[in-house]
């Protein structure tokens, strides 16, 4: 059974950072491509980056790019997402899928 777990969120203000990570089993990790979304309250899936086996990242929403960051430990079945220079339109649920399966997310409150 393909398990997803994201850790990490919490509670900033605008300017601040966190790291979330997101742990993989039930699939061959190494070879995974894997993405993070997030979901703003009262609005859909926003789909923010990829990050391939070998570590490449494919950004997919501008509003981030440039101030996240992905990586990935495949000894660790672990993938990071460095949020940095956050703000508060960055509240959210943040997810990692594979797939289509997500995780159980992870919320991120950006509030000044």
């Amino acid at each position: 059974e393909v398990q997803l777990a994201e850790s990490g969120g919490g509670s900033v203000q605008p300017g601040e950072s966190l790291r979330l990570s997101c742990v993989g089993s039930g699939f061959i990790w190494h070879g995974a491509y894997m993405m993070w979304v997030r979901q703003a309250p009262g609005k859909g899936l926003e789909w923010l980056l990829g990050i391939s086996s070998g570590g490449a990242v494919t950004f997919y929403s501008d509003s981030v790019k440039g101030r996240f960051t992905a990586s990935r430990d495949n000894d660790k079945n672990t993938m990071y997402l460095q949020l940095n220079g956050l703000k508060i339109e960055d509240t959210a649920t943040y997810y990692c899928t594979r797939n289509g399966i997500r995780g159980q997310g992870t919320q991120v409150t950006v509030s000044s």
